[in-house]
């Protein structure tokens, strides 16, 4: 008996299984593709615009810097850079080290680029150095034949056309780089270029920012493996800002000029105003080989230096104002009524204070001495007793409102701000009381007591003027004046500074005064005062073994030299401090040094301001309303 075949049915519901399996897969592909098609194209429109235009962006000028009379301290020259495209070089290594045969270019920056280039699509240029001269250019352009892939091109660069005079006022730029990245909060885009340049120190890095500028960025179109095809829009930025600063450069060289030699610190003031006339610190350096990076042996010839060239010693420099302080301690004790000018007080040559003696400079003493003959002579037991009697709160009090102990707002990093001691402050940070001993050492500028040639430069202003004026070095940003005239009247009597003055007069006039070998005979009169401050005590085994003289010491143990003073004396002008570090006395280092630059200062007569060169700018700030 023949069985009926099952297979055509079997196979009619496999087909039927099967076609519906396409149908499904069919709907959804439609699905789908309406979903990328219709509901989804804008999104990957978007993601193919992304992929076929770039943005580049285009570093904007740096702001240029001028002194007070219109002369350029910082600009941007042109200069030229060479890049590299891998792969248009056929061998990048053998093209560099051909190259390196035509233009300043080590082994280790050879290195350096190999490793970037490696890191980077074969395509993208890579910088290979810049700062290089047309002589350079030319002779790389004779022989493009043998350097494939080499490109030079035009940019800008920071100079520095005085160069080592403002090199601790202006600072310098360098290449930023990943230390710096991670130190500041900046997200500015331009950071992310290679060997951009940003302010390093001065006031390149304290006005970064304004000085920087705003990006311009350009628009273009790649292919689709990332080749420039067209440029589309081209945006320019917006420049930095202009500065014009209070300081002449005639009076900055000669004061930098004056000190070659010694390390030490000048500082120069107009007393009516509180413009900041000189700010010199020496040694000095050139400010220019920071520019593209400084050479290693460069950098350790300024960093192993004992003199400490890198340090701008008149605002970050600390010490002892020494003798440059019996101002701040005789206003004190003439305001606080414990000390009248007739007063005197005897001068043994030491005083007793529990137990130990405190010596004056003078081993005989000075007998009988008046206020304005304690500062005359600098009697240093005069100054021990009346400290003693006003107090250390009281000196410290007067201190700040003659700008000592203060952090002063300039446009400099690393501003200091001193130190005028409390006992509160000495319990605080030395876990200790504070001692009558501590107040007759702070009698003399001694002990805790620690200023800047900036904040002596500012009390001796502001003793002259009897005004609480503001040191001030910006004058003009983008032509907008920065000054602002808020200086009021100190909280002292008009007698009281007129004592101090006669004092400061005598010092400088007088034939037993301290500085008299330093005086200005000619019609200017100079008031003035001596500092010798103690870098360490000299004990009592050691006067006795017959180490008693400065000179008996090594260098960086002997007293560093200082002078304050003011001019003319009767219509003052000019204040000015000076410090020489392990210069010894006062009266032979500091003074002749400050007598010097003050007779510069009052032969120049630096009240008026040159222009900046550039007027755009700030008329195009005017009229947007934007301020910096």
């Amino acid at each position: 008996m023949n069985l009926p075949l099952k297979t055509p049915r079997r196979f009619r519901r496999r087909a039927l299984l099967l076609a519906g399996m396409q149908l499904g897969l069919a709907g959804t592909l439609a699905w789908r593709m309406n979903q990328l098609g219709v509901k989804e194209s804008d999104k990957f429109r978007l993601l193919a615009e992304e992929n076929r235009i770039n943005i580049r962006l285009q570093p904007p000028s740096r702001g240029i810097i001028y002194d007070r009379s219109g002369n350029t301290l910082a600009l941007n020259r042109q200069v030229y850079t060479i890049e590299i495209i891998r792969e248009q070089a056929t061998d990048p290594e053998a093209v560099l080290n051909r190259l390196a045969e035509l233009i300043p270019l080590s082994k280790i920056r050879i290195s350096e680029v190999l490793k970037e280039i490696s890191r980077r699509r074969a395509f993208v240029p890579v910088t290979v150095a810049t700062g290089l001269e047309w002589e350079h250019i030319a002779a790389v352009s004779a022989n493009s034949p043998s350097l494939p892939g080499i490109i030079p091109k035009l940019g800008l660069n920071r100079k520095y056309p005085i160069g080592a005079d403002f090199a601790h006022v202006i600072g310098y730029v360098g290449p930023v780089s990943d230390y710096d990245l991670s130190q500041i909060n900046d997200k500015d885009p331009l950071l992310l270029i290679p060997r951009f340049q940003i302010g390093k120190n001065g006031i390149e890095a304290k006005v970064e920012k304004p000085l920087r500028g705003k990006a311009g960025y350009k628009t273009i179109e790649v292919n689709s493996v990332g080749r420039v095809m067209r440029v589309l829009k081209d945006q320019s930025g917006s420049p930095g800002v202009n500065l014009q600063l209070t300081i002449g450069h005639d009076l900055q060289r000669f004061a930098t000029e004056r000190m070659q030699g010694e390390s030490s610190a000048a500082v120069v003031m107009d007393v009516n105003n509180g413009d900041v006339l000189a700010l010199a610190s020496a040694p000095t350096f050139d400010p220019n080989k920071f520019v593209n990076g400084i050479s290693v042996s460069d950098w350790e010839a300024l960093n192993d230096n004992k003199y400490r060239p890198l340090a701008n010693k008149t605002v970050q420099g600390l010490y002892p104002p020494g003798s440059t302080f019996k101002m701040v301690v005789a206003l004190a004790a003439l305001t606080d009524g414990v000390i009248n000018k007739n007063e005197e007080i005897f001068c043994p040559g030491h005083k007793d204070i529990n137990g130990r003696k405190f010596h004056c400079w003078r081993k005989g003493g000075h007998g009988k001495v008046s206020l304005r003959e304690a500062l005359r002579y600098s009697c240093d037991v005069f100054f021990y007793d009346i400290a003693i009697r006003v107090g250390i709160e009281k000196i410290t009090e007067t201190a700040k409102a003659l700008g000592l102990g203060i952090k002063h707002d300039l446009p400099l990093p690393a501003v200091r701000t001193g130190l005028m001691p409390t006992k509160q402050w000495k319990r605080k940070n030395k876990k200790q009381d504070w001692f009558i001993g501590d107040t007759a050492n702070a009698g003399i500028g001694q002990g805790f007591v620690l200023a800047s040639p900036l904040q002596l430069a500012t009390m001796t202003a502001r003793l002259a003027s009897g005004l609480i004026l503001q040191p001030r070095m910006l004058n003009m940003i983008d032509n907008k004046s920065t000054f602002i005239n808020e200086n009021q009247k100190l909280n002292f009597k008009t007698e009281h500074l007129n004592l101090i003055r006669t004092g400061m007069y005598d010092v400088s006039n007088h034939p037993r005064g301290t500085a008299f070998s330093s005086r200005i005979d000619e019609k200017y009169k100079m008031a003035g005062k001596t500092g010798t401050s103690q870098v360490r005590f000299i004990s009592k085994k050691e006067r006795e073994g017959g180490v008693t003289k400065n000179e008996d010491l090594p260098w960086n143990r002997r007293d560093h030299a200082l002078f304050v003073g003011y001019a003319p004396y009767k219509n003052p002008r000019y204040s000015i401090s000076v410090i020489v570090e392990h210069g010894g006395a006062g009266s032979r280092k500091a003074a002749p040094i400050a007598r010097d630059i003050m007779k510069k200062a009052l032969s120049l007569g630096e009240n008026s301001y040159g222009p900046m060169p550039n007027q755009i700018r700030s008329d195009k700030i005017k009229k947007s309303g934007k301020t910096v």
